[in-house]
């Protein structure tokens, strides 16, 4: 089985300062650091890929929150592999646990692209040194369609700095989708968890580049569409779909396991 897994431990900077937990946002990090690392044992990381003047990108993560989220300084395990693998495509599908338990699952597609051309690159190499496991956690691998947009609900633009860029010089997916939970108010965050979030890159920004984001209501009950634009050009496309808090006895609702390390 070519299942690669990664343990970490929840720091300060990943948790949400209300709830003590995680934030959702940081799981797509976890998952981008477990990808990167996979191919690092395949020689085909980030830096592996500057000789052939190729790198990757992230196109789609699809994520369902199944269970509660942990806590700061809790371990949670990443399990990642390659679940299927077409001429340009490559999907990931992961799961992630905490106490043994899985709170967070769902996939993601990813592109080897040429620097030059900025065009995909086929997937002959990714095909040889990686082994497919033919486990989808979300079912099959569907296209991405964006609910239908109603009723906006708050408008936000950013000039991206230089907090927001990646190692490509890119505005990394973290900024995306901060701006679209920065529509939402903390009265309702303090009530809702987020049950699903989809997420489609459309187009890479740069630093300096002004992005506008709206976010509107869907038809249905406690679903929302971001849309993040540049100059009237969608170049990301966000869904996320939420459920109400189960109440707890306090804010850790367990005996923390809390080491005294040296």
């Amino acid at each position: 089985m070519d299942i690669y897994k990664k343990k970490y431990n929840i720091i300060l900077d990943n948790m949400d300062i209300c709830e003590y937990t995680i934030r959702p946002i940081s799981v797509i990090m976890y998952l981008q650091d477990a990808f990167a690392r996979f191919c690092a044992t395949k020689k085909m990381a980030a830096y592996d890929l500057f000789k052939p003047n190729q790198y990757w990108i992230v196109t789609e993560f699809n994520i369902d929150f199944i269970d509660n989220l942990p806590f700061w300084s809790e371990e949670i395990e990443v399990s990642i592999w390659i679940s299927e693998i077409s001429k340009i495509k490559i999907y990931t599908d992961y799961e992630i646990k905490y106490k043994n338990k899985t709170f967070a699952q769902g996939n993601a597609l990813w592109f080897i692209i040429d620097r030059n051309t900025k065009r995909p690159e086929k997937t002959d190499v990714v095909a040889e040194r990686f082994n497919v496991i033919d486990n989808l956690v979300l079912g099959e691998h569907k296209k991405f369609i964006l609910p239908e947009s109603k009723e906006l609900i708050r408008e936000i633009k950013h000039t991206n700095n230089l907090s927001d860029l990646d190692f490509n010089n890119h505005v990394n997916n973290k900024s995306y989708i901060n701006l679209a939970e920065m529509t939402s108010t903390n009265e309702f965050r303090s009530e809702h968890t987020l049950k699903s979030l989809n997420i489609r890159f459309n187009k890479e920004t740069f630093l300096g580049d002004t992005l506008t984001c709206r976010t509107y209501k869907t038809n249905l009950e406690k679903q929302f569409t971001h849309i993040i634009e540049k100059d009237g050009i969608s170049v990301c496309d966000i869904s996320t779909t939420w459920r109400e808090k189960t109440p707890r006895v306090g804010i850790v609702d367990y005996d923390m396991d809390v080491k005294n390390e040296r």
